[in-house]
């Protein structure tokens, strides 16, 4: 069973922050971060190089805390899935919502894709991390619409934790697939793509 994940702190939403956020994902998105630098970082998002580097130090040390930001962001919109009484409609909205955040910050998951595996990465920790904690709130929504079902349904084999990352990994790559392969591809669609991995609870 996943551990319960410390809550994440709240989005301070100052406007520099979500400016450098921003300006950094779209930056990276059509570079990669190895070609950005904070200097083009600082002016994207209208604030100065003196000011990235007082409050962050380096580049590495801005690119983390922005993706901790983002994760913020995405975690508070899934707060609203946790208050839907019926299981399977709060994770339809779960899934709906990660669709959404990855269309708005495109680049954001890119970056976790690409970096999440690569053990020399400076954000592995952090993106694992979030992995986690994502796959939980997933598995915690499976474990209600298990309970909420007739017992009999559930496969002895399906493992819950198994079951949540499988629905992670779809709706991350399938977002990214939406947005360079398939935009035609409606969000609901995809979430009801997704959704057919829950079936033996159903």
């Amino acid at each position: 069973m996943s551990e319960p994940s410390a809550p994440r702190t709240r989005v301070r939403a100052t406007d520099s922050k979500h400016r450098l956020f921003t300006a950094s994902m779209e930056l990276i998105g059509a570079r990669g971060h190895h070609e950005v630098s904070v200097d083009e970082i600082a002016k994207a998002a209208g604030v100065s190089k003196g000011t990235v580097y007082y409050n962050f130090g380096s580049k590495s040390e801005l690119i983390g805390e922005l993706l901790n930001y983002g994760a913020a962001i995405l975690f508070e919109r899934f707060e609203r899935a946790a208050e839907v009484p019926d299981a399977a409609d709060g994770l339809r909205l779960m899934i709906a919502d990660a669709l959404e955040f990855i269309a708005e910050y495109p680049s954001f998951a890119q970056l976790w894709i690409s970096e999440q595996w690569q053990a020399d990465s400076d954000w592995a920790a952090a993106l694992a991390t979030l992995r986690h904690e994502v796959i939980a709130l997933v598995r915690n929504a499976l474990a209600r619409m298990a309970a909420d079902g007739p017992p009999a349904r559930l496969a002895p084999a399906v493992d819950l934790g198994t079951l949540a990352t499988a629905i992670f990994g779809a709706a991350l790559i399938l977002g990214r697939d939406r947005l360079v392969f398939h935009p035609e591809r409606s969000v609901e669609s995809c979430v009801e793509a997704v959704m057919a991995f829950t079936a033996p609870l159903r």
